[in-house]
């Protein structure tokens, strides 16, 4: 599954890279998306390996932080992605004749760096309670494959109070918010196909552009929920386990492969790419 992970999502990028075609804005968002989902999945799998291998699943202080460092600004960068690909497909549904405008490269570079300013930010809230647990006990066991945020909450050996204000400020900001952009696009997209005079089938072909989008957009969100109510509801390692693995492994395997699948730009650059190379 990581090799999978990691050659769907590079072949995205040199397919994105290599064809002119592709030089636009949803194939720039998408391209980081890609590098996205590698650095996440790369954040835990190779260490998971090296633990079944051999037999010692312990990891240092120093290490089980810069672990959920990495996991929460990838994810998060991913979740704030999924959104600004999402207000890219409205501006170029519902404002079509001001889309090189707005979305020009400064802004694309822009809403990139911002995405990543504002992991940083949620880094930095899940920072101020974590950090706190080095005055606990020198010895802590996760229940996961690796040091999720949610996981390391629940060792708090201090008033929960500051943990939960974390949690809540922290989905409040980097959940409700992005995922409520999403609604509020696609809102807009499906009223401005509605009332637009094209034919039933034109309709399709232009709501059909966010198919793929949308798709991940569940696969991600679905796979969140799952992993976050498992570790809430103090379920059983193994179900929480589970969960963890369709957020944290499924999800970047199956991205390349949705957009490839689904994608008719993506899937012409391909076969030029191997017309060329065979």
């Amino acid at each position: 599954m990581y090799i999978l992970a990691l050659f769907g999502n590079l072949l995205i990028i040199l397919t994105v890279s290599s064809d002119s075609h592709l030089h636009t804005p949803m194939y720039f968002f998408l391209s980081n998306l890609s590098m996205i989902d590698i650095g996440y999945i790369s954040t835990t799998v190779p260490r998971v390996i090296v633990d079944i291998q051999t037999h010692c699943p312990v990891i240092s202080y120093v290490g089980c932080l810069t672990q959920m460092s990495l996991i929460i600004i990838f994810a998060c960068m991913d979740d704030m992605l999924l959104s600004v690909m999402a207000y890219d497909r409205f501006v170029a549904i519902c404002h079509p004749l001001y889309y090189q405008v707005i979305m020009n490269p400064s802004s694309c570079g822009v809403l990139l760096l911002g995405s990543f300013l504002l992991s940083l930010v949620n880094l930095l809230l899940h920072y101020v309670a974590v950090l706190s647990f080095s005055n606990c006990e020198d010895i802590f066991e996760i229940s996961n494959f690796f040091c999720g945020p949610s996981e390391l909450f629940k060792l708090a050996c201090f008033d929960t109070f500051t943990t939960n204000i974390v949690r809540y400020c922290a989905g409040a900001l980097f959940g409700l918010l992005p995922i409520s952009g999403i609604i509020f696009s696609y809102f807009k997209i499906v009223s401005s196909i509605m009332r637009s005079s094209s034919s039933s089938n034109g309709k399709w072909k232009t709501f059909s552009t966010c198919g793929s989008h949308l798709s991940i957009v569940c696969l991600f969100y679905g796979t969140a929920l799952g992993m976050y109510f498992s570790s809430s509801l103090s379920l059983s390692p193994k179900t929480n386990a589970v969960a963890s693995v369709m957020y944290t492994v499924v999800t970047p395997m199956l991205n390349p492969f949705i957009y490839s699948l689904r994608n008719k730009d993506i899937k012409t650059a391909l076969r030029k790419i191997l017309s060329r190379t065979f």
